[in-house]
């Protein structure tokens, strides 16, 4: 058996067991161990059985520098960045050099990217599933949103250590003491910096519960039942859902700057929420505002900059915006909606028709949700985009008004989905089955786009370069401004040109020698197929 599919096997191993080597419980600065997956020797071996099935297929198509049996095994230089990727068994199994960064997957069950430029490695178990994050000495180990293990080092940390069991258990380890905590929920616990809180600290819960943020301290009992809440001047309690009150003094603070900015009071009172509310906030400052409301039968805002009165709220309002210069009429919102002025203008008659505009943002609707446009002009951006019934098509355009260089994204559900870059690349996905519903997701391109990619077809104006495949390179052509290559049916038949001549084989046979080169130019000493 010819030496170079022997290599590629060794090299497939090896990735599998350095794998193995970087997401094994890593030492930290502080003597602790990280947690990390590893993968099993299973992996291993379902590499290893994919790559000894495409070599057992026919020992003579290993002959030349470059592999092509389509469906089975390929290889081919990347044609919108520099790099190489290999694919073997369909969509089974590919591995990929993109620049600086290194991937190899096995969709849909697991993949493996690393750079080590940024310090990054991405490992997916079945994603969502399984996931592993690293950037530099962070990480982040996660069964399915449930169960995490993140840490690391932080500014104010030397190495810092999380296990979550979502919402069993909650523990944290860090090399600053006062950062730790651990929670057993429902019986007791202290968890920080967690849950959009400072502080959240419970016993029996929701028999008490105190939570902090920033100098807001709230105490519970039975919550949400009975609280009492203290902090910079503040002081209030409720007893939910039948009255509560709440009263705030006129605050002063000092900014990055040095200069003293005033903090408005407040005060605040409900009575069988959320039937009466009565609020006044803004207090000590230039727009105090007024807020009353019986709900259903009225609600109102009072204040210097805006004055808002609703009749059976929330179907009937007014609003006289004088800070935005606009004037607003809904009867009944959100069905029929007139607004006029500089900082508004919208006309809706739902779901006939709509149209809004403000200074920097617009968007509309014709019989919705049949056809629906967004646009926002920022200069120097400008984006737009247009939907039909939701998501089944797409077409998101951005645009640098002054290089004039377009970025846009086409996604047809489940057809297909088209990408055009800021650089002039472009790229064409037959079918294109979650792509849509997470157009940035990186994940769901190593793990599940192989699976569906029936056609995909590449273009860069700035080399020139092409490239098409069909069913997993059952069909493939590549070409650049200088040469062009084609395979069909597993590689049966191949053809290249070049500037060193012209070369074809069928059933992996050699046809012929190469066409001559131009005058001067040496000559090729074998048909050359890559």
């Amino acid at each position: 058996m010819p030496l170079e599919p022997l290599a590629t096997i060794a090299r497939a191993e090896t990735s599998v067991m350095s794998v193995t080597q970087d997401l094994t419980p890593l030492p930290h600065k502080s003597g602790r161990r990280a947690f990390g997956p590893s993968p099993t020797r299973l992996t291993a071996c379902l590499l290893l059985s994919s790559m000894l099935m495409v070599v057992s297929v026919s020992p003579s198509v290993f002959g030349s520098d470059t592999l092509h049996a389509g469906f089975l095994f390929d290889e081919f230089d990347l044609t919108l960045t520099p790099g190489h990727r290999t694919e073997a068994v369909g969509p089974f199994f590919y591995s990929e050099q993109k620049e600086t960064r290194s991937t190899w997957a096995v969709p849909p069950l697991l993949s493996y990217s690393v750079d080590p430029e940024t310090e990054s490695k991405e490992f997916d178990i079945l994603y969502p599933l399984v996931t592993y994050d690293r950037y530099g000495e962070q990480y982040r180990w996660q069964f399915f949103q449930w169960l995490s293990f993140p840490g690391g080092p932080t500014q104010q940390e030397n190495a810092r250590d999380r296990f979550t069991l979502f919402p069993l258990y909650w523990q944290q380890r860090s090399s600053d003491p006062s950062e730790n905590y651990t929670a057993v929920f429902p019986f007791y616990g202290h968890i920080k910096h967690r849950l959009f809180r400072d502080d959240n600290f419970f016993v029996m819960w929701p028999l008490y519960i105190q939570t902090r943020k920033r100098d807001v301290v709230t105490d519970n009992y039975v919550a949400p039942i009975f609280s009492l809440r203290h902090g910079d001047g503040l002081q209030g309690w409720q007893f939910w859902p039948l009255i509560g009150k709440e009263h705030k003094e006129v605050t002063t603070q000092t900014n990055g700057f040095g200069d003293i900015t005033t903090i408005g009071g407040h005060d605040s009172f409900f009575a069988l929420w959320p039937l009466f509310f009565n609020n006044r906030s803004e207090i000590g400052t230039t727009n105090v505002q007024w807020q009353q409301a019986s709900v259903p039968a009225y609600s109102f805002l009072r204040s210097p900059m805006r004055d808002y009165t609703g009749i059976l709220w929330p179907f009937f309002n007014y609003v006289d915006d004088r800070g935005q210069k606009y004037r607003e009429w809904d009867a009944p919102w959100p069905l029929i909606v007139f607004a006029r002025g500089e900082g508004k203008n919208t006309t809706r008659v739902w779901p006939f028709f709509s149209h809004a505009r403000a200074a920097t943002v617009e968007s509309g609707f014709y019989l919705w949700p049949l056809y629906k446009y967004n646009a926002m002009h920022s200069a120097p951006l400008e984006r737009k985009r247009t939907r039909i019934c939701f998501f089944l098509y797409s077409d998101a355009t951005e645009k640098n008004t002054q290089s004039q260089e377009v970025r846009r994204r086409v996604n047809f559900l489940p057809f297909y989905s088209y990408h055009l870059d800021f650089n002039g690349n472009s790229r064409l996905q037959v079918l294109s089955v979650l792509e849509p519903f997470t157009p940035t997701s990186k994940s769901i391109e190593r793990n599940y786009s192989p699976l569906w990619s029936l056609w995909r077809a590449e273009k860069s104006p700035r080399t020139g370069a092409t490239s098409q495949s069909l069913l997993w390179n059952l069909y493939r052509r590549e070409a650049t401004p200088d040469a062009k290559k084609c395979s069909l049916l597993f590689g049966l038949f191949q053809y290249q040109s070049s500037p060193k001549g012209k070369s074809m084989r069928l059933f992996y046979i050699p046809l012929g020698g190469a066409k001559a080169p131009a005058q001067g130019e040496p000559k090729p000493v074998r048909p050359m197929v890559e």
